[in-house]
């Protein structure tokens, strides 16, 4: 039995994922995963801030020399922005950052990395979002994050149903302004005349044995994903793979998004490393 591990020391970088509660989160073990695969000498551990404390715990882990970097999860993720020096573009457009990071001058810099995310696992199975049309269930945090990435990679169209019209509305304002040429329609669960499923609502999670879109009746060219990661056979990919239909599941969007976090901490803050 050894008295020590080989995956800390005092020179090891720190990252936080901060949240209220925390005790969910499975960011810790995959995020210092993927830190260890590349050879960087940093781990991410969990910390419960709660709501009334957050600015507290916030700025205590700014000021901290050797913490690089945070994540935020629920409900963190738009009160972040305040703090901020820089702001992405896609946090700007979405009102919310999950990753934030220290720069070489000391200020910090955020991004939302949800839809990024999303893009990055169904491109890395092939696909290419660039002239299709997409059809996003849901307008909520993910589903907002999610619609704006997928906007950046210029589809010609993206129909957004949401049981919130408004928020539906919102979403296609918002898509409007990364790319005017991109049509958008708030739309009914009906897919109707799509190259892409996108599912960010929480339908189909657990044991909720619905499909959001209400139909088995799929095209089998669509490309299906839902951001649901368990169960990773959601009842719309099941009936989407009984189509014939390409399927790509949740657990590639956390993937992506880990890997861009991961660049994006690396590439912001000259402590970071790869050996």
């Amino acid at each position: 039995m050894t008295d020590e591990v080989d995956y800390i020391t005092g020179s090891t970088r720190i990252f936080a994922i901060l949240g209220d509660p925390i005790a969910q989160v499975r960011s810790p073990e995959m995020v210092t995963a993927e830190f260890r695969a590349r050879g960087i000498d940093a781990i991410l551990i969990p910390v419960h801030a709660p709501v009334a404390a957050f600015e507290t715990v916030l700025r205590g882990l700014m000021a901290m020399g050797n913490v690089d970097g945070l994540i935020l999860t629920i409900p963190f993720k738009a009160a972040v922005l305040p703090f901020l020096d820089h702001i992405g573009p896609q946090a700007q457009i979405v009102g919310a950052a999950n990753a934030v990071a220290r720069l070489p001058d000391g200020r910090w810099s955020g991004e939302i990395f949800d839809g990024i995310g999303c893009v990055s696992g169904i491109k890395a199975a092939g696909h290419v979002f660039a002239g299709k049309r997409v059809h996003l269930i849901g307008a909520g945090g993910a589903g907002s994050a999610i619609g704006i990435a997928v906007a950046f990679e210029r589809p010609a169209l993206i129909r957004i149903f949401d049981p919130d019209v408004s928020r539906a509305a919102d979403l296609c304002a918002r898509i409007a302004s990364v790319d005017p040429r991109i049509v958008t329609e708030v739309a009914s669960p009906d897919p109707r005349a799509a190259d892409f499923i996108l599912n960010a609502s929480p339908v189909g999670m657990l044991s909720d044995a619905r499909n959001p879109v209400g139909t088995d009746a799929f095209a089998p060219t669509l490309v299906v994903f839902d951001a649901i990661v368990k169960p990773e056979e959601t009842p719309l990919l099941a009936a989407a793979r009984r189509a014939g239909c390409a399927t790509v599941a949740g657990r590639a969007m956390m993937r992506g998004q880990i890997a861009r976090i991961v660049d994006f901490f690396r590439d912001a803050s000259n402590p970071l490393s790869e050996k």
